[in-house]
């Protein structure tokens, strides 16, 4: 049995922004690139810390540059140019649906719309009881798939009809809180 996401949190805080485990991971990210350009893992890097806290806050950000040996402007720069990160905390399941031309054009205008409706909720926003956040995302390769979604940055859904987006959310809503943002 593990324990409460709450406790999970407040261990890694107590290690700072950065816990011992996080850095391990980010040292394995690091060794993949030459002794000089460690500043090569920074989207590991944030990767790792978004997965460890939930979000990237500016502290976190901090710390993952202070890590790498680059300055907090070029680590906010990426963390503020890819969608998959995020600056501010979002719900427990971030769902991320395309709306570019292939998948729009293939219901993916739709998918949003019925999401929006289900979850009373707009792109950027989270449900109140701090279950889901919609997001609008770009191209994630798989317009033959359309439409498609992405649930916390690690679960492609393709073909997403009405009832399939009922179903994934009533299996979401259904699974009970665990450390992490596990999909």
């Amino acid at each position: 049995m593990s324990a409460p996401q709450s406790n999970l949190r407040d261990a890694a805080d107590a290690e700072g922004p950065l816990s011992a485990e996080a850095r391990t991971r980010i040292d394995r990210a690091v060794a993949k690139y030459p002794p000089d350009q460690r500043q090569s893992a920074v989207m590991a890097a944030l990767t790792i810390a978004q997965d460890e806290h939930g979000w990237l806050s500016t502290a976190t950000m901090d710390a993952v540059a202070h890590y790498l040996g680059m300055p907090p402007v070029a680590v906010y720069e990426v963390a503020t140019f890819y969608t998959m990160y995020d600056v501010a905390p979002v719900g427990r399941f971030k769902l991320t649906v395309c709306t570019n031309l292939p998948c729009a054009l293939s219901g993916g205008e739709a998918a949003a719309l019925h999401l929006k409706a289900k979850l009373g909720i707009g792109f950027n926003q989270t449900t109140p009881d701090g279950l889901f956040t919609l997001k609008e995302g770009e191209c994630m390769g798989a317009c033959g798939d359309a439409p498609v979604m992405l649930v916390n940055n690690k679960r492609m859904c393709s073909f997403m009809s009405d009832a399939r987006l009922d179903e994934l959310v009533a299996e979401l809503a259904a699974k009970p809180a665990a450390g992490g943002n596990a999909p």
